[in-house]
């Protein structure tokens, strides 16, 4: 019921924002980029003349030319008249026929293009489609694991910790290898990897579940943990930010890992909480305390490196990884002397029919947050909370990161426009280029997962799974914002 919930509110809110654009500022072409718009499609540019001082809206002159032009602004000239006027006192305007905005009040009407709900409904089959041949492929190698052992080998590993955080899980169950599987995979940032090894570890926790439409409390707490996304190199993120010429790539590796690792401590400690389960244990705290010092030593070798030399080492180690694993897989099958080939077909077979299973999950969500984008309704929420800032006169540098962090929940992808349009616009070591990279690499997209991971074993009652992994995602917006502060103001 809280997913329903949710995404009625986005699909209201979207409708209505847009409604108040179109009939009450005039926006008559908003309906059009809502239902067939493309993130691709060209701006008309508006060309605005500007008086007074922008920093009554907390702009320098510079700093409110340089957010305003992806929008689709700029200045007017002698070849371009302006259209709309840009003030801080619209008295100083005196009479004019153009639309005249004050420098806080011109916010309230910039959106960012993005795909409309035709576009985004042909980009969820895409997904799915791509995601066909992964799940298929890793699905496929988790089949021979199984039936070689490898599985329950690592369930006995890792079983003493994961016992105690689900206790629900008797020990030795195949989900615990699952789990290793998916969590090790996050860890080295192998989002393709990582999504299988999910699936697999929440279809073998349904088999355990008495309500197969309801989340169980240890579906629950692995999907919270999951989206937490604690990732020890956030190797996409400084390959932008090399890509942008950042004078130093790499400096928001620490801040990322520290803020992705209270994400993930958040989102245990919060589900714990609500189960019952007590964290005091000292497994739980000699394996967190583990974890604690492996990340941290990684963090300190990791700054030793260069941004070229880091990324080569993030390659080598997790692909490098895969490949082991896949070695293993198959030199233990030959051991056990099973079918492989057999096997593995037999759990592609699989890997398809959940890809195909998520897509009307997927295509609810992702229609849903387009919506609520391309209505201008992030803009809205983005300017008020800034505006909010500015009145009671406190440091507003954080709110031009804060785009990446509303989105990143709803869209992946679009929290990685939002990342990179940060740094293209403000510069990648300003300091709102380097939070919105940190804030990027605090968590994972929160509802995708629901739509995916719970869709993959129709779920339909979440229970409390969503306001947590929002709660934890506070925890990591929080945190990034005091690091960057701490790191770089």
């Amino acid at each position: 019921m809280a997913l329903s919930r949710i995404w009625s509110a986005f699909i209201v809110i979207a409708v209505l924002v847009a409604g108040y654009l179109c009939f009450v500022s005039g926006d008559k072409a908003i309906f059009n980029r809502m239902v067939t718009g493309k993130a691709d499609d060209p701006i008309d540019t508006v060309y605005y003349q500007t008086y007074g001082n922008p920093q009554s809206a907390g702009f320098t002159a510079d700093g409110f030319n340089k957010y305003i032009t992806p929008y689709g602004y700029s200045p007017a000239d002698t070849l371009h008249p302006a259209t709309v006027i840009i003030t801080d006192n619209k008295a100083t305007t005196g009479s004019t026929s153009l639309p005249v905005y004050t420098y806080s009040s011109i916010q309230w009407h910039l959106t960012h293009r993005a795909d409309g709900i035709i576009e985004t409904c042909k980009s969820a089959v895409t997904i799915c489609i791509g995601l066909i041949g992964i799940m298929a492929l890793f699905m496929g190698f988790m089949s021979i694991a199984e039936k070689a052992g490898g599985v329950q080998f690592l369930s006995r590993i890792i079983g003493p910790f994961f016992s105690r955080i689900f206790p629900s899980v008797p020990k030795g169950h195949p989900a615990f290898g699952h789990m290793m599987m998916n969590f090790s995979a996050n860890l080295l940032n192998l989002d393709n990897a990582a999504t299988p090894f999910g699936i697999k570890t929440m279809q073998s926790l349904q088999e355990l579940n008495k309500d197969k439409e309801t989340a169980s409390d240890a579906q629950i707490m692995f999907l919270c943990l999951h989206a937490s996304g604690l990732t020890l190199v956030p190797v996409t993120i400084i390959a932008w930010r090399s890509a942008l010429k950042a004078a130093s790539p790499t400096d928001i590796f620490v801040p990322c890992m520290i803020a992705t690792f209270v994400a993930t401590i958040a989102a245990l400690s919060i589900v714990a909480f609500r189960q019952r389960i007590n964290l005091l244990q000292p497994v739980i705290l000699a394996w967190v305390g583990g974890l604690s010092v492996i990340i941290a030593g990684l963090a300190v070798y990791l700054r030793s490196l260069d941004a070229a030399s880091m990324q080569s080492f993030s390659g080598l180690l997790s692909n490098g990884l895969i490949l082991l694993i896949f070695l293993l897989i198959v030199l233990g099958g030959i051991y056990k002397k099973i079918d492989i080939f057999d096997a593995f077909v037999e759990g592609a077979k699989g890997g398809f029919e959940v890809a195909v299973k998520i897509i009307p999950y997927l295509v609810g969500i992702l229609v849903a947050v387009s919506m609520l984008r391309t209505s201008g309704a992030f803009d809205v929420v983005i300017t008020g909370i800034k505006s909010i800032f500015s009145v009671l006169g406190t440091d507003t540098r954080f709110v031009d990161g804060l785009p990446t962090a509303l989105i990143k929940p709803l869209s992946g992808s679009g929290a990685r426009g939002m990342m990179i349009d940060t740094m293209k616009t403000l510069g990648p070591d300003s300091f709102a280029g380097r939070l919105s990279c940190i804030l990027q690499g605090s968590s994972d997209t929160t509802f995708y997962v629901v739509a995916v991971y719970y869709g993959a074993v129709a779920i339909k009652n979440t229970r409390y799974s969503i306001s947590t992994m929002l709660l934890a995602d506070l925890a990591g917006i929080i945190t990034s914002i005091a690091i960057c502060y701490l790191f770089f103001a």
